[in-house]
Protein backbone atom coordinates (compact mmCIF):
# COMPACT_ATOMS: atom_id res chain seq x y z
CA UNK A 1 0.00 0.00 0.00
CA UNK A 2 1.33 3.40 -0.99
CA UNK A 3 1.21 6.13 1.61
CA UNK A 4 1.01 9.79 0.82
CA UNK A 5 3.82 11.75 2.43
CA UNK A 6 2.75 13.94 5.32
CA UNK A 7 3.26 17.55 4.40
CA UNK A 8 4.40 19.90 7.08
CA UNK A 9 2.42 23.15 7.09
CA UNK A 10 4.37 26.17 5.96
CA UNK A 11 5.25 28.55 8.80
CA UNK A 12 3.70 31.50 6.95
CA UNK A 13 0.40 29.61 6.63
CA UNK A 14 0.38 28.78 10.35
CA UNK A 15 0.94 32.45 11.21
CA UNK A 16 -1.79 33.48 8.78
CA UNK A 17 -4.30 31.15 10.43
CA UNK A 18 -3.27 32.33 13.90
CA UNK A 19 -3.74 35.99 13.04
CA UNK A 20 -7.05 35.26 11.31
CA UNK A 21 -8.31 33.48 14.42
CA UNK A 22 -7.27 36.42 16.60
CA UNK A 23 -9.23 38.79 14.35
CA UNK A 24 -12.29 36.55 14.35
CA UNK A 25 -12.36 36.13 18.13
CA UNK A 26 -11.89 39.85 18.70
CA UNK A 27 -8.40 39.69 20.22
CA UNK A 28 -7.32 41.91 17.34
CA UNK A 29 -10.01 44.53 16.80
CA UNK A 30 -10.63 46.72 13.75
CA UNK A 31 -8.23 49.65 13.84
CA UNK A 32 -5.87 47.78 16.19
CA UNK A 33 -2.19 48.35 15.42
CA UNK A 34 -0.08 45.21 15.33
CA UNK A 35 3.18 45.21 17.31
CA UNK A 36 6.34 46.02 15.33
CA UNK A 37 7.48 43.26 12.99
CA UNK A 38 10.49 42.26 15.06
CA UNK A 39 8.46 42.06 18.28
CA UNK A 40 5.67 40.09 16.65
CA UNK A 41 8.13 37.62 15.09
CA UNK A 42 9.66 37.05 18.53
CA UNK A 43 6.25 36.47 20.08
CA UNK A 44 5.40 33.82 17.49
CA UNK A 45 8.92 32.41 17.52
CA UNK A 46 9.25 32.68 13.74
CA UNK A 47 11.46 34.43 11.23
CA UNK A 48 10.60 37.91 10.03
CA UNK A 49 10.32 36.80 6.34
CA UNK A 50 7.67 34.20 7.32
CA UNK A 51 5.78 36.79 9.34
CA UNK A 52 6.01 39.30 6.50
CA UNK A 53 4.56 36.75 4.07
CA UNK A 54 1.62 36.07 6.40
CA UNK A 55 0.90 39.79 6.77
CA UNK A 56 0.96 40.22 3.00
CA UNK A 57 -1.58 37.40 2.61
CA UNK A 58 -3.93 38.95 5.15
CA UNK A 59 -3.51 42.36 3.51
CA UNK A 60 -4.47 40.84 0.16
CA UNK A 61 -7.63 39.46 1.81
CA UNK A 62 -8.53 42.91 3.16
CA UNK A 63 -8.00 41.99 6.82
CA UNK A 64 -4.85 44.04 7.38
CA UNK A 65 -3.58 47.30 5.96
CA UNK A 66 -0.17 48.96 6.10
CA UNK A 67 0.45 52.66 6.44
CA UNK A 68 3.63 54.21 5.14
CA UNK A 69 5.88 54.65 8.15
CA UNK A 70 2.96 53.93 10.48
CA UNK A 71 2.84 50.17 10.91
CA UNK A 72 0.27 47.48 10.18
CA UNK A 73 -3.36 47.73 11.30
CA UNK A 74 -6.45 45.53 11.36
CA UNK A 75 -8.72 46.91 8.65
CA UNK A 76 -11.12 49.58 9.92
CA UNK A 77 -13.78 48.38 7.45
CA UNK A 78 -14.31 45.25 9.55
CA UNK A 79 -15.79 47.42 12.28
CA UNK A 80 -18.29 49.30 10.17
CA UNK A 81 -21.19 47.24 8.92
CA UNK A 82 -22.44 44.61 6.54
CA UNK A 83 -21.99 45.71 2.94
CA UNK A 84 -25.74 45.99 2.60
CA UNK A 85 -27.34 49.28 1.55
CA UNK A 86 -30.53 48.26 3.36
CA UNK A 87 -28.75 48.59 6.72
CA UNK A 88 -27.68 52.12 5.84
CA UNK A 89 -31.28 52.84 4.84
CA UNK A 90 -32.59 51.39 8.11
CA UNK A 91 -30.42 53.79 10.08
CA UNK A 92 -32.36 56.71 8.56
CA UNK A 93 -35.85 55.37 9.39
CA UNK A 94 -36.75 55.45 13.07
CA UNK A 95 -40.06 53.65 12.43
CA UNK A 96 -38.08 50.40 12.26
CA UNK A 97 -36.63 50.82 15.75
CA UNK A 98 -39.02 48.22 17.13
CA UNK A 99 -37.76 45.70 14.58
CA UNK A 100 -34.21 46.44 15.70
CA UNK A 101 -35.22 45.99 19.35
CA UNK A 102 -36.67 42.55 18.55
CA UNK A 103 -33.40 41.66 16.82
CA UNK A 104 -31.45 42.93 19.84
CA UNK A 105 -33.67 40.92 22.17
CA UNK A 106 -32.76 37.71 20.34
CA UNK A 107 -29.05 38.43 19.87
CA UNK A 108 -28.29 40.08 23.20
CA UNK A 109 -30.30 37.58 25.19
CA UNK A 110 -28.27 34.66 23.91
CA UNK A 111 -25.06 36.71 24.21
CA UNK A 112 -25.80 37.35 27.90
CA UNK A 113 -26.56 33.65 28.38
CA UNK A 114 -23.23 32.52 26.96
CA UNK A 115 -21.31 35.36 28.61
CA UNK A 116 -22.52 34.07 31.97
CA UNK A 117 -21.26 30.60 31.09
CA UNK A 118 -18.00 31.45 29.33
CA UNK A 119 -16.67 34.83 30.46
CA UNK A 120 -13.09 34.78 31.67
CA UNK A 121 -11.68 36.92 34.50
CA UNK A 122 -10.41 39.36 31.85
CA UNK A 123 -13.88 39.51 30.26
CA UNK A 124 -15.47 40.19 33.64
CA UNK A 125 -12.98 42.94 34.41
CA UNK A 126 -13.81 44.61 31.09
CA UNK A 127 -17.55 44.28 31.74
CA UNK A 128 -17.16 45.97 35.11
CA UNK A 129 -15.12 48.73 33.47
CA UNK A 130 -17.74 49.27 30.76
CA UNK A 131 -20.49 49.36 33.38
CA UNK A 132 -18.61 51.96 35.42
CA UNK A 133 -18.08 54.06 32.29
CA UNK A 134 -21.80 53.78 31.55
CA UNK A 135 -22.67 54.82 35.09
CA UNK A 136 -20.33 57.81 34.85
CA UNK A 137 -21.84 58.87 31.51
CA UNK A 138 -25.35 58.78 32.98
CA UNK A 139 -24.20 61.11 35.72
CA UNK A 140 -23.10 63.57 33.02
CA UNK A 141 -26.54 63.49 31.36
CA UNK A 142 -25.26 63.71 27.81
CA UNK A 143 -27.49 61.41 25.65
CA UNK A 144 -24.86 61.06 22.91
CA UNK A 145 -22.14 59.91 25.30
CA UNK A 146 -24.63 57.78 27.21
CA UNK A 147 -25.61 55.97 24.00
CA UNK A 148 -21.97 55.24 23.13
CA UNK A 149 -21.26 53.92 26.63
CA UNK A 150 -24.48 51.88 26.60
CA UNK A 151 -23.62 50.30 23.23
CA UNK A 152 -20.04 49.59 24.39
CA UNK A 153 -21.38 47.76 27.46
CA UNK A 154 -23.62 45.53 25.35
CA UNK A 155 -20.81 44.89 22.85
CA UNK A 156 -18.54 43.80 25.72
CA UNK A 157 -21.20 41.22 26.64
CA UNK A 158 -21.13 39.90 23.07
CA UNK A 159 -17.32 39.63 23.26
CA UNK A 160 -17.58 37.75 26.57
CA UNK A 161 -19.93 35.19 24.96
CA UNK A 162 -17.01 33.81 22.92
CA UNK A 163 -19.12 33.06 19.85
CA UNK A 164 -17.63 34.66 16.75
CA UNK A 165 -20.93 34.64 14.81
CA UNK A 166 -22.76 36.47 17.60
CA UNK A 167 -19.90 38.91 18.04
CA UNK A 168 -19.57 39.88 14.39
CA UNK A 169 -23.32 40.00 13.79
CA UNK A 170 -23.73 42.46 16.67
CA UNK A 171 -20.54 44.37 15.81
CA UNK A 172 -21.60 44.76 12.17
CA UNK A 173 -24.80 46.49 13.26
CA UNK A 174 -23.06 48.55 15.95
CA UNK A 175 -23.87 51.87 14.25
CA UNK A 176 -27.56 50.89 14.19
CA UNK A 177 -27.31 49.89 17.85
CA UNK A 178 -25.92 53.30 18.81
CA UNK A 179 -28.59 55.15 16.85
CA UNK A 180 -31.34 52.98 18.33
CA UNK A 181 -30.09 53.74 21.83
CA UNK A 182 -29.88 57.48 21.11
CA UNK A 183 -33.49 57.47 19.88
CA UNK A 184 -34.64 55.38 22.83
CA UNK A 185 -32.87 57.47 25.46
CA UNK A 186 -34.18 60.71 23.98
CA UNK A 187 -37.69 59.52 24.81
CA UNK A 188 -37.04 57.52 27.97
CA UNK A 189 -35.21 60.39 29.64
CA UNK A 190 -38.42 62.42 29.56
CA UNK A 191 -39.41 60.18 32.48
CA UNK A 192 -37.74 61.29 35.73
CA UNK A 193 -37.03 57.72 36.90
CA UNK A 194 -35.65 56.43 33.58
CA UNK A 195 -31.92 56.73 34.33
CA UNK A 196 -32.30 55.01 37.69
CA UNK A 197 -34.34 52.18 36.17
CA UNK A 198 -31.92 51.67 33.28
CA UNK A 199 -28.89 51.52 35.56
CA UNK A 200 -30.66 49.07 37.87
CA UNK A 201 -31.38 46.86 34.85
CA UNK A 202 -27.78 47.08 33.64
CA UNK A 203 -26.50 46.27 37.13
CA UNK A 204 -28.79 43.23 37.40
CA UNK A 205 -27.61 42.04 33.99
CA UNK A 206 -23.96 42.53 34.95
CA UNK A 207 -24.36 40.70 38.27
CA UNK A 208 -26.06 37.73 36.59
CA UNK A 209 -23.15 37.40 34.14
CA UNK A 210 -20.46 37.84 36.80
CA UNK A 211 -22.13 35.20 38.99
CA UNK A 212 -22.60 32.72 36.13
CA UNK A 213 -26.40 32.72 36.24
CA UNK A 214 -26.98 32.08 32.53
CA UNK A 215 -30.79 31.85 32.39
CA UNK A 216 -31.11 34.84 34.70
CA UNK A 217 -28.71 36.83 32.49
CA UNK A 218 -30.86 36.12 29.45
CA UNK A 219 -33.99 37.10 31.39
CA UNK A 220 -32.38 40.35 32.58
CA UNK A 221 -31.39 41.26 29.00
CA UNK A 222 -34.97 40.59 27.89
CA UNK A 223 -36.41 42.62 30.77
CA UNK A 224 -34.20 45.58 29.84
CA UNK A 225 -35.19 45.55 26.17
CA UNK A 226 -38.89 45.12 26.97
CA UNK A 227 -38.66 48.27 29.11
CA UNK A 228 -37.12 50.17 26.19
CA UNK A 229 -39.66 48.74 23.72
CA UNK A 230 -42.59 49.71 25.93
CA UNK A 231 -41.16 53.22 26.13
CA UNK A 232 -40.98 53.47 22.33
CA UNK A 233 -44.50 52.13 21.94
CA UNK A 234 -45.80 54.72 24.37
CA UNK A 235 -43.92 57.41 22.42
CA UNK A 236 -45.55 56.25 19.18
CA UNK A 237 -48.98 56.26 20.79
CA UNK A 238 -48.38 59.79 22.12
CA UNK A 239 -47.27 60.99 18.68
CA UNK A 240 -50.33 59.43 17.09
CA UNK A 241 -52.61 61.18 19.58
CA UNK A 242 -50.83 64.49 18.96
CA UNK A 243 -51.14 64.15 15.18
CA UNK A 244 -54.83 63.25 15.50
CA UNK A 245 -55.47 66.27 17.71
CA UNK A 246 -53.62 68.50 15.22
CA UNK A 247 -55.71 67.24 12.31
CA UNK A 248 -58.89 67.90 14.27
CA UNK A 249 -57.74 71.41 15.16
CA UNK A 250 -56.92 72.15 11.52
CA UNK A 251 -60.29 70.83 10.38
CA UNK A 252 -62.37 72.95 12.79
CA UNK A 253 -61.95 76.32 11.00
CA UNK A 254 -63.00 74.75 7.71
CA UNK A 255 -66.25 73.51 9.29
CA UNK A 256 -66.88 76.89 10.87
CA UNK A 257 -66.42 78.71 7.56
CA UNK A 258 -68.81 76.34 5.88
Amino acid sequence: MAYQPVRQPRIADVITERLEAMILEGSLKPGHRLPPERELAERFGVSRPSLREAIQKLAARGLLSSRQGGGTFVSESLNSRFNDPLLETLSRHSEFNLDLLEFRDAMEGISAYYAALRSTPADKALLVQRYEELDASFMGRNPGLEAKADAAFHLAIAEAAHNVMLLHTIRSTFHLLEKSIVDSLAHLFQRPDARTTLMEQHRALLDAILEGRAEDARARAHEHLVFVEEGLLEMERAETRAQRALRRAQAMPERASG
